[in-house]
């Protein structure tokens, strides 16, 4: 029989809640998993660092204008940004690497998209958060940079208000 480390365990526990939906991947685990270092590059030519979503519980959601569900889930993302950025809350959309960025631009402006839009235009960051090919799948992270929640495919949403009520409530 194979032994595997705790922190297999926790991979193994994550990857199984994440494809069953479970609520809580983490939670028999020694804690959150801090958020891969990454530097988004948005869609005005800044750069956003992993280290900069610190301080707020952020939604990283991978997405495509070519992907149905993303798609979809666009405008519930908006209102959802809508709903809680004045209390700390944000969001950054980062487009495939295979979408476009004219496209990307395109459906930016004419949805107006309220919050950061990055184009993962060499793969990087996709690779970085886990070998993300699925889309839409998306990260919750805490206010100390560590992935509370992932979703693959649309959020439950009145769930994903509760999480991030309550990740917006805790002190860091």
């Amino acid at each position: 029989m194979k032994k595997f480390s705790s922190g297999s365990v926790c991979r193994i526990v994550l990857a199984s809640t994440l494809v069953l939906g479970g609520a809580a991947g983490l939670a028999g685990c020694s804690g959150a998993q801090a958020a891969p270092e990454s530097t988004f590059v948005l869609l005005d030519g800044s750069r956003q660092t992993t280290a900069d979503l610190k301080g707020k519980v952020t939604l990283v959601n991978f997405w495509a204008t070519s992907c149905v569900t993303c798609v979809a889930e666009m405008p519930k993302l908006v209102a959802t940004y809508n709903k809680y950025q004045a209390q700390g809350y944000d969001t950054v959309a980062v487009a495939m690497r295979y979408d476009p960025p004219s496209y990307v631009v395109n459906y930016t402006e004419t949805r107006q998209l309220p919050f950061k839009v990055a184009i993962d235009n060499t793969g990087a960051n996709a690779k970085a958060w886990g070998d993300v090919q699925l889309t839409p799948t998306s990260f919750v992270i805490n206010k100390r940079g560590q992935i509370v929640k992932q979703f693959v495919g649309e959020p439950d949403f009145p769930a994903l208000h509760r999480l991030i009520e309550q990740l917006l409530a805790e002190t860091t």
